[in-house]
């Protein structure tokens, strides 16, 4: 299981990505919004797209769930 965030803050192309708790680009605290622990990426993102519509995953630590 790990805990995954993602970014409160939309990429250029729209898209809120989804980290791991231990990501290099996870988001600064007040810029990201906890989603719980999961044991895969493709959960968390189904969890993340109940808020962002447009949630993908990080293309560094859920490359799996990354898609543009």
């Amino acid at each position: 299981m790990a805990i995954y965030y993602v970014n409160k803050k939309a990429q250029a192309n729209g898209d809120h990505e989804v980290h791991k708790s231990n990501c290099t680009y996870l988001p600064s605290q007040e810029n990201r919004l906890y989603l719980g622990s999961f044991s895969n990426c493709h959960a968390a993102v189904r969890e993340a797209k109940k808020t962002y519509s447009t949630a993908d995953g990080c293309y560094y630590c859920s490359s799996e769930c990354h898609t543009s």
